[in-house]
């Protein structure tokens, strides 16, 4: 059986229904799993004052229970107390409590609602969620806590979309489905994959974090890669392959064109909230062959003594 409700939230029996809401507000608080994440300590500790809450933070139960006709659970006894009960209840077994001249104070609890109370205390409402546990709180009906994970994926299935397999730490395992243009920070919300709950499952928050891509540095929206293209193509100019998150296509290098050159591939690069695609812009790298060759020494040398030049150095 659990304990006495008074007890558990700490007040007097003859404790009012400000400073019973009062305590409950403060143990609420103190143990919510959502500022207590992990702690199993903590969530049973507010499923406990819960539960007394909802017997003395409610009137009609309230009264029934000093008058012995509900237990700590809130069950019906077989048999109540007859006539004035043991904590100072009025005759026949009314609620009240005792003034100073030995009388009887009769008292309501008006917006006592355990639901109501967590609303306010984590933002939610009435008969909805309340930082993470659920609504209809009226018999304690808890509602599983929200889970959270983080789920690393490739640029290029940020940009496509598409499924990827996550696992918790309880080992289930679940796919996700990545929206196309999903952004690095971005938010899903899987409803009904949190923890279980007496009436219901939470829901699953994976944040969204973008892997470095061995190819495609991130500016904003647009990429920039590197573009190694040969010596013959940077002076003389013509189509190379480049690649690209949506596979790879040619570009046309213009003649006479350096390492640092920039060509612009409109339309290829990340997307942005609204599902508008960024540039991708290749950076040339001219790159001369590997080992020797003979042939391209002797033009070197013949070209280095008829047109000596400095190369321009860029800050």
């Amino acid at each position: 059986m659990a304990r006495d409700p008074y007890q558990e939230l700490g007040v007097s029996r003859t404790a009012t229904s400000d400073e019973i809401r009062k305590a409950f507000r403060k143990l609420a608080k103190e143990n919510h799993p959502d500022t207590n994440p992990g702690n199993a300590a903590a969530e049973e500790r507010f499923k406990k004052v819960s539960a007394a809450f909802d017997i003395v933070g409610d009137a009609d139960k309230r009264k029934k229970f000093d008058a012995g006709l509900i237990d700590n659970d809130g069950r019906e006894t077989a048999q109540g107390f007859p006539g004035g009960g043991p904590w100072g209840q009025g005759p026949g077994g009314g609620f009240g409590q005792r003034d100073a001249r030995g009388g009887f104070r009769t008292e309501t609890f008006e917006g006592a609602d355990l639901g109501d109370i967590l609303g306010e205390m984590f933002g939610g409402g009435r008969g909805g969620r309340a930082g993470g546990m659920g609504g209809g709180f009226g018999g304690f009906s808890q509602r599983g806590a929200d889970t959270r994970a983080k789920l690393e994926i490739d640029l290029v299935d940020a940009i496509r979309g598409g499924k990827q397999r996550i696992a918790f730490s309880d080992g289930r395992t679940i796919d996700v489905t990545i929206p196309k243009g999903a952004q690095d920070g971005q938010t899903l919300r899987l409803k009904g994959q949190g923890a279980p709950g007496r009436s219901g499952p939470g829901d699953a928050f994976i944040e969204i974090a973008l892997k470095p891509h061995p190819v495609f540095r991130r500016e904003g929206d647009s990429l920039v890669m590197d573009l190694p293209v040969t010596f013959y193509d940077a002076v003389l100019g013509g189509k190379v392959e480049a690649a690209t998150p949506d596979g790879p296509v040619n570009v046309s290098v213009p003649k006479g064109s350096n390492t640092g050159t920039r060509l612009r591939l409109k339309g290829r690069g990340l997307a942005d909230a609204r599902g508008h695609r960024g540039d991708l812009f290749a950076r040339l790298v001219v790159t001369l062959p590997e080992g020797a060759d003979p042939a391209l020494e002797a033009f070197a040398e013949e070209q280095k003594s008829k047109r000596p030049y400095s190369p321009k150095r860029r800050g």
